[in-house]
């Protein structure tokens, strides 16, 4: 077994981005091809035949952006690299590295990690309805929330709204404690973090109270014209269809929408269509209209996480 001349790593913390915890990314790095890869201080050393060294070595120079600035480096920044080498995109893959969409208030960067989720931001940035279809942990409701919290800052809309069905997943609402805001409070959370990580949650209801940002249930939008918002639909696939061509009839002038949704996970009956299901048929010609479709490759949640959507998918064909 061959082995390459080791990559010095500039400082500790590029080398502990390119490893990641424990040393996730390496063996990542490992299975995609096929070399042996060892971090001893700050040198990176690959053993394996003269081709899987080259690959190796190539998909870690190509995630160089990343390293030597100390980023966060995911096993989705990895498979989209050497989705990237494959198909001779690595310029573009630099750009989307580069490309940092906003900064957490813990000054952490939020940039796109797969070239589905970059068609997505620039989806939601210049289309006034987008629908964004995938699995868990691809970003689809963060993603949304990032852009439309930065255009809420920047002045581009009025107000802020998000908005998912309350749809009861194996629990009653009737069996939560509280009136019905304080019911539906446990279904809107993920929306409630998401603002959490760019706007000071001591400020938030402050913005709710002005109606700046609005937090609801679906069943509140209805008989309402949405001027001037940014609204998001999270879960859509737990609505009804009549549900969903309401909501989607609400976009009112200089409004932007987003409907996001897993069509794989609805918590409606057996025998009740869904309405992203529907919408999705009805509207696959209407002209200014983006679609966004996630696999288990744009998963950036823990790596075991896109396994197991994986497995799935493939029991489900």
């Amino acid at each position: 077994m061959a082995a390459a001349l080791p990559i010095q790593l500039p400082n500790i913390e590029s080398a502990i981005a390119l490893a990641g915890q424990h040393e996730e990314n390496l063996k990542t790095i490992s299975r995609q091809t096929g070399a042996n890869l060892v971090l001893r201080g700050q040198e990176l050393h690959i053993a394996g035949t003269e081709k899987q060294i080259d690959l190796a070595t190539r998909l870690v120079r190509s995630l160089e952006d990343l390293w030597t600035s100390g980023n966060t480096i995911t096993s989705a920044d990895i498979l989209t690299a050497r989705q990237a080498l494959d198909s001779d995109r690595t310029e573009e893959l630099h750009e989307l590295q580069r490309d940092v969409l906003a900064r957490t208030r813990k000054g952490e960067e939020i940039r796109a990690k797969t070239f589905r989720q970059r068609q997505y931001i620039n989806a939601l940035r210049q289309r006034d309805l987008t629908f964004c279809v995938g699995p868990a942990g691809t970003g689809k409701t963060f993603l949304a929330v990032v852009v439309a919290v930065q255009a809420l800052l920047a002045n581009e809309f009025e107000k802020l709204i998000l908005t998912r069905p309350a749809v009861e997943a194996g629990e009653k609402l009737g069996f939560l404690p509280g009136d019905l805001q304080q019911k539906v409070n446990p279904y809107l959370r993920p929306l409630y973090d998401a603002i959490n990580e760019f706007i000071d949650p001591e400020k938030v209801p402050n913005l709710m109270e002005r109606g700046v940002i609005e937090v609801a249930p679906l069943a509140y939008m209805r008989g309402r014209t949405l001027n001037n918002a940014f609204v998001i639909v999270d879960e859509a696939q737990n609505t009804t269809p009549a549900q969903m061509k309401m909501v989607l009839t609400r976009l009112g002038f200089h409004s932007r929408m987003v409907i996001t949704g897993d069509i794989t996970q609805t918590d409606l009956l057996p025998h009740q269509e869904s309405g992203l299901s529907v919408a999705l048929h009805i509207l696959k010609n209407v002209q200014g209209i983006s679609f966004c479709q996630f696999s288990q490759k744009d998963v950036v949640r823990h790596a075991l996480v896109q396994r197991i959507v994986a497995a799935y998918e493939q029991h489900e064909k």
